[in-house]
């Protein structure tokens, strides 16, 4: 090729070397994007190794789907929805922990002051990765992604109200390992 690949310039072409196979466009996308998606497997790992574990996962499945993307979408969300439904996949793999179902889960409420205003995204995160994975999941797919519980549970495949009573009892996790820093 005679032009430098850039992904802002132009992105039929940027996308065309990236569908081919093109190292360099891999390269620079994977760099381009390192941060951002490593910032979501990390919400849905365990630890900073399953977290690039599902970051590398998640590069191969853009790498190999990327003939699929639809141009005039944002790249970015694209393949933020494709790292979100990888960490989903390995917590399918990896067998769901018991979870329990509560039919009244959602009138479950707390007067407590909201702890989470206190701390910084790297406790708040820290926090998260030691949450069981099946609360971690639940927590990140609803807190943060914006799943409804009905979502989760067709995702999940557990029910409405088992996705509602796991994300007290993650709540309710995360609040006490955060009241436990003392701040």
């Amino acid at each position: 090729m005679d032009y430098t690949l850039t992904i802002h310039q132009n992105e039929q072409q940027f996308i065309a070397a990236l569908a081919r196979g093109n190292r360099e466009a891999q390269r620079l996308l994977y760099e381009e994007y390192y941060g951002t998606l490593m910032s979501i497997c990390q919400r849905y790992a365990g630890s900073d190794d399953e977290a690039m574990d599902l970051l590398h996962e998640s590069f191969i499945k853009i790498f190999k789907k990327i003939s699929h993307y639809e141009s005039g979408t944002a790249l970015v969300a694209w393949m933020r929805r494709i790292t979100v439904n990888t960490a989903i996949d390995q917590y399918r793999r990896n067998g769901r922990r018991r979870t329990e179902d509560l039919d009244k889960a959602y009138n479950v409420s707390t007067d407590a002051p909201d702890i989470f205003a206190q701390f910084g995204a790297r406790e708040i995160l820290a926090a998260v990765q030691q949450l069981p994975p099946t609360y971690r999941t639940i927590f990140n797919l609803y807190v943060v992604e914006g799943y409804s519980h009905r979502e989760i549970g067709e995702q999940l495949q557990i029910t409405e109200s088992t996705s509602r009573s796991n994300l007290v009892k993650a709540r309710g996790k995360l609040q006490k390992m955060l009241t436990s820093l003392g701040r």
